[in-house]
């Protein structure tokens, strides 16, 4: 190139013009121009070298012909799409892996081999996926069967306590009871007459907390018409949800009026001394 780099810097110079400015005219790369004015694009290729040259005689106003040896025509540069701005254009895009994998595919061509052990996997799939929905439909039948005897035992168990309920009612009322009451005491023969024992039964749905000897044995809603049953060594303690549809059995005896329907009692307190009723 001799000094043309040289030579078209000058005239850059001497019109004013900034590298960043002519950058930005010309959309050539700013590296590119400071390796034309600084004479170092030797290992690039001539005909690219020229385009540059000739894009950038012509914005300083200087004819290309007197910069570029052996000048004949328009050298083939192409403009980047995303900066607009000349760069050597590049080799052509080797094919990507997928693309020699679709031809390859296309090409194969299966043995008979091949396709009978392809035909045997599709099977064994097949007969697995079988034998997975028959394991499914199986266990489903036995859970169904299970849960009908969940759901059979308990409407049994109801018979029975609706029964118990029907043959006490039919016994005499017991008066309303006082806050303390005393308990007739059994003579102890054996160790099991010693023991509190207590049946709660409801005529509503009622919420009720049991303690017996301070552990608790029961906390939840205790279903209308059904009754449970505890026992202890020294005390039970028992609260109600709703007093007024209670009644309570202590060795036998029964209590009930414990209070008015939708009243709370927390301290209802049962030892072998009776029944004690706090305010």
């Amino acid at each position: 190139m001799g000094s043309e780099g040289e030579r078209l810097k000058k005239l850059r110079l001497e019109k004013g013009i900034s590298l960043e400015e002519a950058h930005k005219k010309t959309k050539i790369h700013l590296n590119i121009l400071k390796s034309i004015e600084g004479d170092s694009l030797s290992d690039i290729n001539e005909v690219y070298l020229k385009g540059f040259l000739k894009i950038y005689c012509n914005f300083l106003g200087a004819d290309p012909k007197d910069y570029i040896p052996d000048y004949k025509g328009k050298p083939t540069i192409i403009k980047d799409a995303q900066t607009a701005e000349y760069v050597l254009d590049k080799p052509a895009k080797s094919p990507s892996f997928f693309e020699n994998a679709t031809v390859r595919m296309s090409s194969f061509r299966p043995t008979k081999k091949v396709k009978t052990v392809f035909v045997l996997l599709l099977i064994t799939m097949l007969l697995a996926i079988g034998l997975f929905n028959l394991g499914k439909i199986i266990s489903s039948k036995r859970a169904l069967v299970h849960s009908t005897k969940e759901k059979r035992a308990p409407l049994v168990v109801e018979k029975r306590q609706n029964a118990q309920i029907q043959k006490e009612q039919q016994q005499p009322k017991v008066t309303t009871v006082s806050p303390k009451v005393q308990l007739p005491k059994a003579p102890p023969q054996k160790e099991t007459a010693a023991l509190i024992k207590l049946i709660i039964r409801t005529r509503e749905n009622c919420w009720v907390s049991v303690k017996a000897d301070g552990r608790v044995v029961f906390q939840r809603v205790l279903e209308k018409g059904r009754f449970e049953n505890w026992q202890a060594k020294d005390k039970i303690e028992v609260s109600l949800g709703n007093a007024g549809v209670v009644e309570l059995e202590v060795n036998g005896q029964p209590f009930s009026n414990l209070g008015r329907r939708g009243q709370a009692r927390k301290n209802i307190v049962i030892t072998k001394e009776g029944l004690n009723i706090g305010r």
